[in-house]
């Protein structure tokens, strides 16, 4: 007899499930009716959060709910995290603004491709090329009655498939080389993704930037959010600007320099420290209604890069 449903309840500790969704980690998740309604791999999802437990409701029945309990990452102890954070006004500020925030486990493929497309674009403009994308794409997939049709990601051998010009339509702009090229080499196996996570943190890394469009930043968050490295440290926009404005206020500071304080301050969860100082200076800035002056992505560069192999790094 199987033991398959549509329906799961996750016990949770200390857990924001809004705030980790919101948080520039993901782009395919929407609030609606009280829910959050979002696609896991081949799962069409809605959850629902309360202070001690997750609801999960899919379309077809589930008999193995891992790959949701792994992409949630509610095994993790928060409050031993939180412990290793530098114990500093600006950390504590953080902790304390943006409390139960949580890192996501990611599709490595999706989680790179995703922040290829981030580059110089606001948040809500990441999740309309997603969108976009998924829908010309990606799979069909089941959804419950009512809800809006849901597609997969997808997968680099179909995106390979696809021209520039297609895949400019989905209003991707110059990201459309550096995306249709990183789908080639991954579909045509020139690229090992499972492998990346096998390797020490700097040889991940060095590997994710032979790929076009793929600089510092967005390997370091492909590392933290899809592989967890924990001691990957994603430097955009956010992170420049709580780093230099809460640690070197009227100093002027290298982004190499910014970075070789990271590896050494935040501690062996750096990456974790990261996110906080990210949600915190963007829910901040939010606060004081100055969230326009900047853009709402995890990207530093305002325009093109001429070098694809470099078109994220500052």
């Amino acid at each position: 007899m199987s033991d398959a449903s549509t329906t799961k309840v996750l016990p949770v500790r200390d857990y924001d499930l809004a705030a980790t969704l919101t948080s520039g980690q993901a782009f395919r998740w929407q609030w609606r009716e009280r829910s959050w309604l979002g696609v896991i791999g081949s799962h069409w999802v809605r959850l629902r959060w309360d202070a001690f437990s997750i609801t999960a409701e899919t379309a077809e029945p589930v008999s193995d709910w891992k790959w949701l309990a792994d992409y949630l990452q509610i095994q993790s102890d928060l409050n031993e995290l939180v412990r290793t954070f530098p114990d500093d006004e600006p950390m504590r500020a953080a902790v304390a603004a943006c409390r139960r925030l949580r890192l996501l486990r990611q599709d490595p493929w999706e989680c790179l491709a995703s922040f290829i497309l981030s580059s110089s674009k606001q948040i809500v403009q990441i999740q309309q090329i997603i969108s976009s994308l998924c829908e010309r794409y990606g799979e069909p997939l089941a959804v419950a009655p009512g809800c809006a049709p849901a597609h997969s990601f997808p997968s680099p051998a179909r995106l390979a498939r696809a021209t520039e010009a297609e895949l400019r339509a989905c209003k991707m702009g110059f990201r459309a080389p550096y995306l249709l090229a990183t789908a080639l080499s991954v579909a045509a196996g020139q690229f090992d993704l499972a492998r990346v996570g096998e390797l020490p943190v700097e040889i991940a890394r060095a590997e994710l930037m032979k790929l076009p469009g793929v600089g510092r930043k967005i390997a370091d968050c492909v590392l933290l959010f899809a592989y967890g490295f924990p001691s990957a440290f994603p430097v955009d926009v956010w992170v420049l600007k709580a780093l230099r404005q809460l640690y070197f206020p009227h100093r002027r500071v290298t982004l190499r320099r910014l970075h070789r304080f990271a590896a050494g301050h935040f501690g062996p969860n750096a990456g974790y420290a990261q996110q906080y100082l990210f949600h915190y200076m963007r829910t901040k800035a939010n606060a004081r209604s100055q969230a326009a002056a900047l853009p709402l992505n995890r990207n530093l560069n305002p325009r093109p890069h001429p070098n694809p192999q470099r078109a994220n790094d500052p």
